[in-house]
C-alpha cells in the first residue's frame, strides 16, 4: 500500500526530481516506510510506500529485468503467489517476493489482459523507457484512487489531489458542475473531481500516453448481471461461504498483523467470523463507541468479539467536539466530502493504526446484496409508483400540510413529499438519484444563486442523470431495484463509501482491505436471484444464512444501524453558531454559487424548529472548511 504520483511533461522539457519528491512527501501519510522515485528525461514518477508484503525485498520502483520498464503501484494483489506460479511456468524469472514484481511481469507476458487476472486493489503506473509510454491502471470496483489531468505543460497523476497542486504551470478551476454534485448529493461524482481540469481514471479502466498523442483509456472489466445456474436456496447459500472463506483468506495475505472493522452488523462479523477460520490467534476487532445509547452498537459488536474470540479493541469518542475535528478530516479528502460517516470512520481508522497495519472492512456488502433501507424501500416504490400516478392530483395533498413549529410533523411532512416524489419517478435508475440525494430539488431552487440554479438544476434532472450514466444495458432485463443496486456499485462506491474508507484510513497510514468488492467475487453476486438478496423485506439474506452458523443465536435479527451522527442537535447550538461564522469568514457566502440570504434562513428555521436542515448545514459546513483551503 502507497500513494503514487507522475508527471509526463509532453513538450520535452525535463522533469526536476525536486517536484517528484517534494509531491512523494505530500502524501508521505499514505507510505511513511519508504520513498522511490524514478526521473527520465521529460517523465518522472515517485511513491510512498507502507511495507506490508516482502518489507525488504519490495522497494519501488521495480524496473524489469532488461531495465526497459519501471513500475510503481498503490494497493495489494491478493492472488499474486498463484499468478508467479504460472508465470515460472512460463519462463519469468523473479528477484522478491513482492506483488509488485508479480503485477509487471504478468503485464510483460499477457499486456492488458493481465490486468483483470488480479485480484484485489490497485492504481498501477508502467513507463516504457524505450517508447516513451505510460500505462495506467486501476482496479475494477475503484477501491483505490486515481487522480489524472491532461493540461498543455504536462500530464500528471496521483493518489490524492493535493499531490497535483504543486507541479509547475498546472492550473486548477473549480468546476460549477461538481459544486452542484456536491450539494445535490454530499460528494463529487465520479470521474469528476472538483476542479475542472483533475478527473479520476475509471474503475476498471486502463489509460496509455505517449508523447505527440493524447491518453486513450478502455475499461478492461465492467460489471454485469448474468443469468446463474439453477441452484436450490442451499445450494446458492453454501456457494457464496465457499466463495467467501476462500476470499477472506486471500485478503488476510500480509507480512504483517491484520485485523478488522467490528460493528456487530451483519458485514463486518461476516468479515470477523470468516477470518477467524483462518488463524490460530485472536483477531483484533476494532469498534468505535458512542455515549449516547442509540448511536452505540459496542454491546453487539462485544457479542460477536466474545463469540468468536476476538481480542475487541474499543474507544468511546465524543461526538461533541465537531468544532476541533472536522477542520482535520476535511483536510484529507482535498475536496469537499459531506458523508457524516467520515467522522466515526476517521476516529476508527485512527484507533486501528494504533495496533496493525492492514485491517479488513465489511464495505460493499450492502451494495450487492441489497442491504440498504432505501433498497427496501425501492422494492415497495416499484410498487406503489403505479398507484400514485393513478391518484395524480391527488398526491398533491400532501403539500397542503402546513408549516408547524412541531418538529415531528414537519419532519412527516418532509417524508410524505419524499416518497411522493421519488415513486413517480419512471425507474430504478431516477430513483437512485432522487433518493441519494442530501437536498431536495425544492431546497437547492432555494438555496441556489439563481444563474447556478438555472444552469444545473430543474425538472427532468433525475432522468437526466440517469441518461448520462447508465446508457446501457446492464445485462438481461432488469427491474427496478436490480437497477438501483447496480447504480449503488457503480456510482455511489466508487465515488462516495470507497472515498470515504480509503482517505480516513491512509491519513493514518492504515490499509483498508474490502473482501466483498474482489472483483470475482462482485462477478458471481451479480448472478445471484434477487430473491436470495431480498427476502421478505429484509436484506442480505444469502449473506445472513451462510454466517447465521458463525454467530451468536439471533443476532443477525437486528436491523442495520451504521453511524448515525446527532447533526440536528449540533446544528439547534453553539456548534450552528459556529458554522454559520464559518459560512461567512470563510468567504463561501460570497463563492456566487449559494444565497447568502437563503442561507442564513435555513441557519434562523433550523435554530426555531421549525424545519430540520441539519444534512445541509453539515454539508455547507464542510464546504465553507474546503473553500478556506481550496488549492
Amino acid at each position: 500500500m502507497c500513494g503514487i504520483v507522475g508527471w509526463y511533461r509532453l513538450n520535452g522539457a525535463p522533469v526536476d526530481p525536486a517536484v517528484i519528491r517534494s509531491q512523494c512527501r505530500t502524501i508521505f501519510h499514505r507510505g511513511p516506510d519508504d520513498e522511490g522515485t524514478l526521473v527520465d528525461n521529460d517523465f518522472g514518477f515517485g511513491m510512498a510506500r507502507l511495507s506490508i508484503i516482502d518489507i525488504g525485498g519490495g522497494r519501488q520502483p521495480i524496473l524489469s529485468a532488461d531495465g526497459r520498464y519501471a513500475i510503481i503501484f498503490n494497493g495489494e494483489i491478493y492472488n499474486h503467489r498463484e499468478l508467479r506460479g504460472e508465470l515460472e511456468a512460463l519462463g519469468r524469472g523473479f528477484h522478491s517476493h513482492s506483488d509488485t514484481e508479480t503485477i509487471l511481469a504478468a503485464w510483460q507476458q499477457w499486456g492488458d489482459d493481465a490486468w483483470p487476472r488480479l485480484e484485489g486493489m490497485f492504481a498501477i503506473a508502467i513507463w516504457d523507457r524505450r517508447d516513451r509510454r505510460l500505462t495506467l491502471a486501476r482496479d475494477p470496483l475503484g477501491i483505490k484512487p486515481l487522480y489524472i489531468t491532461d493540461q498543455p505543460d504536462g500530464f500528471a497523476f496521483a493518489s490524492e489531489l493535493k499531490a497535483l497542486a504543486d507541479f509547475p504551470g498546472l492550473t486548477f478551476e473549480i468546476d460549477p458542475r461538481a459544486v452542484h454534485d456536491y450539494f445535490s448529493f454530499g460528494h463529487v461524482r465520479t470521474p469528476r473531481s472538483i476542479y475542472r481540469q483533475v478527473r479520476t481514471l475509471p474503475p476498471g479502466h486502463v489509460l496509455t500516453l505517449q508523447r505527440g498523442g493524447e491518453p486513450k483509456s478502455r475499461p478492461f472489466w465492467q460489471a454485469r448481471f448474468r443469468a446463474g445456474e439453477a441452484l436450490s436456496d442451499d445450494e446458492w447459500i453454501e456457494e457464496f461461504r465457499r466463495l467467501w472463506l476462500a476470499t477472506v483468506e486471500r485478503h488476510m495475505l500480509a507480512d504483517v498483523d491484520v485485523g478488522a472493522f467490528l460493528s456487530g452488523g451483519v458485514d463486518s462479523s461476516a468479515v470477523v467470523a470468516a477470518m477467524s477460520r483462518f488463524t490460530d490467534r485472536p483477531i483484533k476487532a476494532f469498534t468505535i463507541g458512542f455515549p449516547v445509547a442509540r448511536f452505540d452498537e459496542t454491546p453487539h459488536a462485544a457479542a460477536v468479539a466474545g463469540h468468536i474470540g476476538c481480542q475487541h479493541i474499543v474507544r468511546t469518542v465524543d461526538l461533541g467536539a465537531a468544532t476541533d475535528i472536522l477542520p482535520a478530516i476535511q483536510r484529507c479528502y482535498d475536496e469537499p466530502f459531506a458523508d457524516p460517516a467520515a467522522v466515526p470512520t476517521w476516529y476508527l481508522s485512527q484507533l486501528a493504526a494504533e495496533h496493525v497495519k492492514v485491517a479488513l472492512s465489511g464495505e460493499g456488502g450492502d451494495e450487492l446484496f441489497a442491504g440498504y433501507k432505501r433498497h427496501r424501500n425501492e422494492r415497495r416504490m416499484s410498487r406503489y409508483g403505479a398507484l400514485l400516478r393513478f391518484a395524480g392530483p391527488m398526491a398533491g395533498l400532501i403539500d397542503a400540510f402546513p408549516v408547524t413549529r412541531w418538529r415531528k410533523a414537519n419532519y412527516l411532512r418532509q417524508r410524505l413529499q419524499r416518497f411522493r416524489n421519488t415513486a413517480l419517478l419512471p425507474d430504478g435508475f431516477s430513483r437512485f438519484f432522487a433518493k441519494t440525494q442530501i437536498t431536495s430539488a425544492a431546497l437547492r431552487a432555494e438555496v441556489y444563486a439563481t444563474e447556478f440554479y438555472d444552469s444545473h438544476d430543474g425538472p427532468g434532472a433525475y432522468e437526466s442523470l440517469r441518461d448520462e450514466y447508465f446508457p446501457a444495458p446492464i445485462g438481461g432485463t432488469r427491474g427496478s431495484l436490480e437497477q438501483f443496486l447496480f447504480a449503488d456499485l457503480t456510482l455511489n462506491l466508487p465515488g462516495a463509501m470507497l472515498v470515504k474508507a480509503d482517505r480516513a484510513s491512509m491519513t493514518h497510514s492504515l490499509e483498508v482491505r474490502v473482501p466483498f468488492l474482489s472483483h470475482k467475487l462482485v462477478d458471481w453476486a451479480l448472478t445471484v436471484p434477487l430473491d436470495l438478496k431480498m427476502r421478505g423485506g429484509i436484506g442480505k439474506y444469502i449473506v445472513r444464512k451462510a454466517i447465521e452458523p458463525w454467530l451468536p443465536a439471533a443476532h443477525l435479527d437486528r436491523g442495520k444501524q451504521g453511524f448515525k451522527m446527532p447533526l440536528a442537535q449540533w446544528f439547534a447550538g453553539d456548534f450552528g453558531t459556529h458554522a454559520r461564522s464559518l459560512w461567512h469568514d470563510s468567504g463561501a457566502d460570497r463563492s456566487g454559487f449559494l444565497s447568502a440570504p437563503a442561507i442564513d434562513g435555513l441557519f434562523r428555521e433550523h435554530r426555531a424548529g421549525a424545519r430540520d436542515h441539519s444534512r445541509f448545514l453539515y454539508a455547507l459546513s464542510i464546504f465553507s472548511l474546503w473553500w478556506a483551503n481550496r488549492l
